[in-house]
């Protein structure tokens, strides 16, 4: 039997990237996408449900049982946002449904996708960075041994993706050149590695890109 998903972000690159491995993968049973709205998507394995405020997700609790892991892609770029802002979508909302899934899930394995140069120290003076630390922080000790955090730099959207937008449209094109000088992968691999973590574990809990990169292709 395969595993089953609950996945957040897919009307994102990241979440949308990691979606369409999830959906062509043998070992993945059943996805369900939680999203502010409908997935342009469709497949058997797909469910969705739409919550429009994620901090009221505790009305949907019924929907949520029966999963195995969390694949936590959904974010928002700190530009032009105070910390308090920030903090609220970033980590409030994060922790919230975290804590939902768990309580549905006990045995729940969360998968966050985080960012290059996060602080896991929160003492650093880039915001953003201190956030994306806190939450990693929070989410290892609401599940310990059964969380880990996804650390990609320059990423490589999936063939075919339709949320690829902004200064992202250009990456797929520049990407031969751009991964000469910065640390990459392919979205797809960051599917692949947390379908692999799920199943196998790993023995860090903080990816960063060659992690990434060496669990996507172990063999399962």
């Amino acid at each position: 039997m395969g595993i089953n998903i609950v996945i957040t972000g897919v009307t994102g690159m990241v979440g949308e990237g990691v979606l369409l491995e999830c959906l062509q993968n043998k070992n993945v049973d059943k996805i369900l996408s939680i999203s502010r709205k409908p997935v342009e998507w469709k497949h058997p394995k797909l469910q969705e449900l739409i919550v429009p405020d994620f901090m009221q997700l505790d009305v949907f609790r019924e929907h949520l049982k029966g999963f195995d892991t969390c694949f936590y892609c959904a974010g928002i770029s700190s530009v032009g946002m105070n910390e308090e802002e920030y903090t609220k979508i970033t980590y409030d909302i994060t922790l919230h449904m975290a804590g939902v899934l768990k309580e549905m899930n006990p045995d729940l394995i969360f998968n966050f996708v985080s960012g290059g140069h996060t602080d896991s120290s929160e003492q650093g003076k880039v915001m953003w960075a201190r956030v994306k630390g806190k939450t990693e922080n929070a989410l290892a000790k609401l599940f310990p041994g059964r969380e880990y955090n996804f650390r990609p730099g320059l990423m490589k959207p999936v063939k075919g993706q339709k949320h690829v937008k902004g200064t992202n449209k250009y990456i797929k094109v520049l990407f031969p050149i751009l991964n000469l000088f910065f640390p990459s992968c392919n979205i797809q691999d960051i599917g692949k590695a947390m379908i692999n973590a799920t199943i196998n574990g790993y023995p860090k809990n903080i990816l960063e890109v060659k992690d990434i990169s060496k669990l996507a292709a172990e063999a399962i």
